[in-house]
């Protein structure tokens, strides 16, 4: 280009003569009026075939093993070197820069693919949120878990929500939607999945899918039609794929901190509601996210009841009276062995029904093999083996009111301390552990630590408890007299007459 440019003004300025020219800058004469001739300002060279003078032999053999490389993973693929000492083996005698620089130009040329181009979308208010899991490391008491973490995003006003949670399961994500809906104060017309296991059960031709029973229970009580994604195809669902990123980076980089799960959750909310506020929405960039969402709340279905999100399944109960739920065992009364039953899972409870009504009620563990108990379970079987007071597994670390405890302590001494213990026990279901607790407390005042007086002062201090009616089998002849309290037909016997019913 600076030749060209002194050829020019040497010719056109200084009125130089072509052969002056050639002379002063040692060029041809046909390159000079090239130059002239034209009005270009840059000479370009493109070899239109590449002498492979040494790689030329092997070519196929190089072109076979780069084209079967290429249905393959890119960390599986064989590197230029790998390549050039493979045909060093067959004989090749050029060197690794032929060999590089026709492994580059092969691949520029054949994985070069057209840019993804993608339609901006336009969301109504109320019209569909988009839902997704992610998965982080948080320090939850000291320790670091891998929590999974609920994405939810409305379309219309960019409001986010997140919650976490230990398990990625179906009554996890039931959870996630009633806390999701109640936060934003409603549901939107349409929810925007990819594939999940736990809302797709079958994904058939199209946008069709067979999705989870219990899912679409959901879907019903909410008002909310699902629609799931075309498989491998995240930017469907786009804003809430960018927010999985964002919040990683906002959010969990550096580790957050907290004393619990709980704990921690109100914090994502709080941060939830801290990010919209301070965020500019892309479409109106002179509101705030958090400004658009309170216009779309308007525009959300209400619901007036949440919907209750569990998982239930049949339950089979041993006969140590426990129940087994994801690798874990949860005690029920011992009156319910022997008879079906069904496990509700919820994301914080776990509880057993049986003919419609709920026997046992237990906080939900996520470690694994442990075994959760309720002594009170248990108390009948107690009634006739006092013994396994001692040493039964639910009775171990048995948190009892203060009274309770150093009564059992004071009738260790006795050789039917345990039985009277649990005579003790036996008043709990009539009259509530609170009376039972200050009527221990009254007999330790009084230095009497016995059942009897135990259960005498009971009976003093709180009316006799109205038993359920006894129901009589059918197959029981009907009274036809029913017997009458009246002390003077002894009277008459006395007297030495005889008395006649009625």
């Amino acid at each position: 280009m600076e030749t060209i440019r002194k050829i020019r003004c040497a010719y056109l300025r200084d009125g130089k003569s072509i052969r002056q020219i050639t002379r002063d800058f040692h060029l041809s004469r046909n390159t000079v009026k090239k130059v002239l001739r034209g009005e270009a300002t840059e000479f370009t060279y493109a070899r239109t075939a590449q002498p492979l003078p040494k790689l030329g032999p092997y070519e196929d053999a190089l072109l076979e093993r780069l084209r079967a490389d290429a249905d393959q993973p890119k960390r599986c693929r064989r590197t230029a070197q790998v390549l050039f000492e493979e045909l060093q083996r067959d004989g090749f005698p050029g060197g690794y820069d032929s060999v590089r620089r026709y492994v580059q130009k092969w691949r520029r040329r054949t994985e070069s693919l057209p840019a993804t181009v993608y339609i901006p979308q336009v969301f109504d208010p109320g019209d569909a949120y988009q839902f997704d899991w992610s998965h982080e490391w948080v320090e939850l008491g000291g320790a670091v878990v891998k929590v999974k973490v609920a994405h939810f995003r409305l379309c219309h006003s960019r409001m986010m929500f997140c919650v976490a949670y230990l398990r990625e399961s179906l009554e996890m994500l039931l959870d996630a939607h009633v806390r999701a809906f109640a936060f934003f104060g409603g549901s939107c017309q349409r929810g925007i999945y990819d594939n999940l296991k736990t809302v797709v059960t079958k994904i058939l031709l199209g946008k069709d899918r067979t999705f989870n029973r219990r899912f679409q229970q959901l879907a019903s009580h909410y008002l909310v039609e699902p629609v799931a994604c075309t498989p491998a195809a995240g930017w469907e669902k786009g804003q809430v794929e960018n927010q999985v990123q964002s919040m990683r980076r906002r959010l969990f980089t550096p580790r957050p901190q907290c004393a619990d799960l709980a704990a921690f959750n109100a914090w994502l909310q709080d941060r939830c509601r801290m990010l919209a506020a301070g965020h500019r929405h892309p479409e109106c960039p002179d509101r705030t996210v958090a400004e658009v969402f309170a216009e779309e709340q308007s525009r959300l279905l209400h619901v007036p009841l949440p919907f209750t999100g569990y998982k239930e399944v049949p339950a089979r109960i041993s006969t140590t009276a426990l129940v087994a739920y994801d690798a874990n065992r949860y005690s029920v009364p011992v009156t319910a062995v022997g008879r079906p039953a069904l496990v509700r899972a919820g994301a914080e409870r776990i509880l057993v029904v049986q003919d419609g009504v709920v026997i046992a009620d237990h906080p939900r563990h996520f470690g694994r093999h442990q075994v959760v108990y309720d002594p009170w379970h248990y108390l009948p079987v107690l009634a006739h083996k006092p013994g396994a007071l001692r040493n039964g597994a639910p009775f171990r670390d048995w948190e009892l009111p203060a009274s309770l405890t150093a009564i059992r302590e004071a009738l260790g001494r006795y050789a039917d301390g345990d039985r009277q213990f649990v005579g003790i026990l036996g008043a709990v279901p009539l009259y509530g552990v609170d009376a039972v607790a200050a009527a221990c407390a009254e007999a330790l005042t009084l230095r009497a630590p016995s059942r009897d007086v135990v259960l005498t002062l009971l009976s003093r201090l709180h009316d006799t408890p109205t038993l359920p009616p006894e129901e009589l089998p059918p197959h029981l002849p009907v009274l036809q007299t029913p017997p009458q309290a009246n002390c003077h037909r002894y009277d008459v016997l006395l007297t030495g007459g005889c008395h006649v019913a009625g």
